[in-house]
């Protein structure tokens, strides 16, 4: 959520900074600022709606300067209006932006407007400004005014300063919220996500947990959470600056879908072949830890936690350990029992989602026997906090439903399931035949994208519905999840997913002529027992749409709209019948005439609780 863009640079920087935040769109917001120091003064800029609304306003005015600051903001405290966008400024010499939430914002507040300070906004951002105008004013410098408004909040933040007083300098401090240091010639940047600074850079330093730093055009001085300087690794990004771009797609999330045969492919490289899973992928000493793992603890949120779901029916059929998945969000507050041997692996694609953050920190102090996180984002907070990592080689993922990330997440998590099947008495030959159907998985994948058009044309008939049910069994029920989160994300239509056997308990009640019923539908043992269950619906009247094998003996009729997918191995199903779930929900969501790369209330990573 939100998105961070800093410069300090003996150029202009307006432009670097807006163009950092049209790659941070991604992200979700509702209103964006900007902010330069041009002859030792401060010229801000705040708009409500799209960066290209504060395009205009930059392209009117000229603000020039080479240290800057830019903020889109995704409303917590406060309606979007240009009062509670950022920057904030405070006695019109410092002005400050803020990725998420100031916890005791409520307490200073009264504390600083008993002593005078004028609040013109209803942000807890606008509270952290005041405090480090008021340690300024007390005699402190830039950094040290920083660091002492650091101990007194409570909360998350990833937070960047500049001083009119001080035009050279920009001071950053990082505690719950990511920030990335861009290192140039002559020049240095920040941002919230590196993806905003590849224009200008390619080289990184991730702020740890408590960080707070220093940064003027020749140097950047980087002090730990006690205040003693260190040193972070410098990070090199082989990324292309343009990998933003949506090229012949209309927009990002079909070019993500579209791009799931490349993922998948990569995700795959060097880590599985004919003769089976490789050794050591997912990290040097992972090989020793494996024989003591007797159960698995999946964390996640969202998409994330959909694919965890799928894990477990794998983990409990091929790797003989018990699974168990566990939302983030609700981990954290309950008491929980961890089994003997029990693996914490925790999922996100950002690497920097709070809830699955908060949990990992939480099971480290709990006796788990080892962390892995699974993620797309080398150097995020997930993938340094874990004891090991595995990478899913998505690349970068735009559109805030997510697509790419999903099926690279469930291949990544069916590797871990033929890592530990190996030492728990998986036969070979089960091992040789997930093997070759993951590398058979890209070319199933393109021929499931194949019926784009079929489902084009099917997805008119959703132009005037307002509800949906998706129907699945097995472990094509999460499927089911994920193809109602989809729909629901972008096309605004109120979906639910249910277990197919579980109709007749009670949601069976809202069948009727106006609500369409989504199935999944591959040839499987559980094949006609879901027959049972459409048949269950038809009765009642609703029109079907079943994506089906080929095989599966279901024709399209009356209220049955048939859609054939192609024939598929049982273990690699979930990853293909995701994809004309995606189609469907993208194209309904067009039709729907609704903002499909950047869906209302919604943001692509999650960084506040």
């Amino acid at each position: 959520m939100c998105g961070i863009v800093g410069a300090v640079a003996q150029r202009d920087v307006a432009d670097i900074l807006l163009e950092g935040l049209r790659r941070l769109e991604y992200r979700g917001y509702d209103s964006a600022g900007l902010a330069v120091i041009n002859n030792s003064e401060i010229q801000r800029l705040r708009r409500v709606g799209k960066v290209k609304n504060l395009a205009d306003s930059v392209a009117e005015s000229f603000p020039q300067g080479g240290t800057g600051v830019a903020h889109t903001r995704w409303a917590t405290h406060g309606e979007p209006t240009e009062a509670n966008a950022h920057p904030h400024m405070s006695q019109d010499r410092i002005a400050v932006v803020h990725n998420g939430i100031i916890e005791n914002y409520k307490e200073l507040k009264a504390e600083l407007s008993e002593e005078g300070y004028h609040f013109s906004s209803e942000t807890d951002t606008e509270v952290l400004t005041h405090l480090i105008y008021k340690l300024l004013s007390q005699g402190e410098c830039l950094l040290k005014a920083v660091q002492t408004a650091a101990k007194t909040v409570t909360g998350a933040y990833g937070t960047a300063i500049i001083d009119k007083q001080n035009p050279d300098v920009m001071v950053v401090a990082r505690s719950g919220s990511p920030l990335v240091i861009g290192l140039g010639i002559g020049e240095n940047f920040v941002a919230s996500d590196q993806l905003a600074l590849l224009p200008v850079t390619s080289r990184f330093i991730y702020l740890e947990e408590g960080d707070v730093a220093r940064i003027s055009r020749k140097s950047v001085e980087i002090f730990d959470k006690n205040g003693e300087q260190v040193e972070r690794k410098v990070n090199l990004v082989d990324a292309k600056a343009d990998s933003a771009d949506k090229g012949e797609y209309r927009h990002y999330m079909m070019k993500e879908i579209y791009e799931q045969p490349t993922c998948v492919r990569q995700t795959l490289e060097g880590r599985i072949s004919a003769s089976g899973i490789e050794t050591g992928i997912f990290g040097q000493g992972f090989e020793e830890v494996v024989p003591k793992i007797n159960h698995v603890t999946i964390v996640a949120c969202g998409t994330s936690y959909h694919a965890g779901m799928v894990a477990k029916y794998w983990f409990e059929q091929y790797a003989n350990v018990s699974c168990s998945i566990e939302i983030a969000s609700e981990f954290r507050y309950r008491k929980f029992y961890v089994h003997d041997g029990s693996l914490f692996v925790s999922i996100s694609q950002s690497g920097e989602t709070a809830d699955t953050l908060a949990a990992l920190r939480l099971a480290q102090e709990q006796g788990y026997l080892s962390s892995l996180s699974i993620c797309n984002v080398m150097g995020s907070s997930l993938v340094r906090e874990s004891d090991y990592h595995f990478m899913t080689r998505a690349g970068t993922e735009i559109g805030v439903a997510s697509t790419k990330a999903f099926t690279t997440q469930l291949v990544s998590l069916l590797m871990l399931v033929l890592t530990i099947g190996k030492h728990k008495g998986l036969p070979a030959g089960v091992e040789l035949e997930i093997a070759n159907a993951l590398m058979q998985l890209p070319s199933k994948i393109e021929n499931a994208l194949l019926a784009n058009k079929e489902i084009e044309a099917l997805a008119e008939e959703f132009a005037d519905k307002h509800h949906a049910l998706f129907l699945g069994r097995g472990d094509q029920y999460p499927i089911a999840m994920e193809g109602a989160l989809k729909l629901k994300e972008i096309s605004y239509i109120h979906a639910e997913a249910y277990a197919a056997g579980e109709l007749k308990h009670g949601p069976i009640a809202l069948i009727d002529a106006e609500m369409p019923v989504i199935v999944v539908a591959p040839k499987n043992d559980l094949l006609e027992k879901l027959h049972s269950n459409v048949e269950e619906v038809r009765a009642r009247g609703s029109i079907l749409y079943v994506f089906a094998d080929k095989d599966a003996k279901f024709q399209s009729e009356e209220n049955v709209r048939v859609i054939n997918v192609t024939p598929t191995e049982d273990i690699i199903a979930p990853m293909v019948y995701t994809i004309p779930l995606q189609l469907l929900s993208y194209h309904v969501a067009v039709i729907k005439g609704t903002d499909v790369d950047q869906p209302r209330n919604l943001a692509k990573s999650v960084t506040v609780e």
